[in-house]
């Protein structure tokens, strides 16, 4: 009983996680449902430029684990950098899920017949037979992602160059993979890095960012001497 106690004051900072999993999941669950007919299509001209590389299907779904070792691996090291991570995912997967609710969005870019047939491909087919194309924007893969990228850089593992390098090329990996095997249009893509980009700023470097505010405001009440 002690030994439970314990691990409950040791990582009880990880309940609003499960909380809010179980909360995403039936939401997500909910729309993947409702959203399948009426739904705005999203599609930029540069989407017809980029190919299909189904070789790409690997760091795509690699993120699930990629994104889950990060975010077990801080709360079980570092509660400070994984209350960070979770507020970063956190807030924009909920930007999605209003936007997927309020604005119900998809695409159209899937090719009717895969152009090729090998182990990719056909492990694509499986994907898009449990994904729909809805619910794209902006692009979760991306922004979990740098959420991801972010938190590792910031915690004890990212004082390693090797971690970070690796890190950064397996984000960038899936980023890239989002359009070419056409799970998300590049309209997807650049709001997610937008939305990533100024969580990043928020979370990250808020201190630094109020700093200067901060000692003006200090310099303006400290009385000057005679």
């Amino acid at each position: 009983m002690n030994k439970l106690k314990n691990l409950y004051a040791k990582y009880r900072h990880g309940i609003p996680l499960l909380i809010y999993m179980a909360v995403y999941l039936g939401w997500f669950a909910w729309l993947e449902k409702t959203n399948q007919k009426n739904f705005y299509v999203i599609h930029v001209d540069l989407d017809d430029y980029i190919p299909f590389a189904e070789v790409f299907v690997v760091p795509y779904l690699l993120w699930f684990f990629y994104v889950s070792a990060v975010v077990v691996y801080l709360l079980l090291t570092d509660k400070q950098n994984f209350n960070k991570c979770f507020a970063f995912l956190a807030t924009g997967m909920t930007v999605f899920l209003l936007i997927s609710t309020l604005w119900p969005n998809g695409h159209h870019l899937r090719p009717p017949v895969m152009p090729r047939d090998n182990v990719f491909t056909q492990m694509i087919s499986m994907l898009w037979q449990a994904d729909t194309p809805t619910n794209l924007w902006p692009s979760i893969h991306v922004y979990n992602s740098m959420g991801a990228h972010f938190a590792l850089t910031h915690s004890a593992l990212g004082r390693k160059k090797s971690m970070r390098i690796a890190s950064g090329i397996l984000a960038l990996s899936i980023i890239l993979s989002t359009m070419l095997i056409k799970q998300h249009s590049v309209f997807d893509v650049v709001t997610g890095i937008g939305l990533g980009s100024v969580m990043y700023l928020l979370v990250y470097k808020r201190e630094s960012l109020l700093s200067p505010r901060a000692q003006r405001k200090k310099g303006e009440r400290t009385p000057q001497a005679s």
